[in-house]
């Protein structure tokens, strides 16, 4: 039962993100397919969320997979979480 209340990975993505655009005073939800540059995150900031992401999902980016890329928008780091939460055995939901 408790599973089903957890926040889904999306939503821990998207809290994550919101934190770091609250942090430049930008408020409100980004789209999942939205460009977070171009919603406001420096590139400094990218840095720091991959970080968070690291840590709020107990997982190790590799530096094959710590591309601009994979963190261009809440869907491609939902996607880049997923594979690695599926590498380590767990559950992505």
């Amino acid at each position: 039962m408790w599973d089903r209340l957890a926040p889904s990975t999306a939503d821990r993505i998207a809290a994550l993100v919101g934190k770091f655009l609250a942090k430049r005073g930008i408020a409100g939800a980004v789209g999942r397919d939205a460009d977070l540059t171009e919603a406001g995150l420096s590139s400094l900031d990218m840095v720091n969320l991959m970080l968070a992401v690291e840590a709020e999902f107990d997982v190790k980016i590799s530096d094959r997979d710590m591309r601009p890329a994979n963190f261009r928008s809440l869907a491609r780091i939902e996607a880049l979480v997923g594979g690695l939460l599926e590498k380590a055995g767990v559950s992505s939901e």
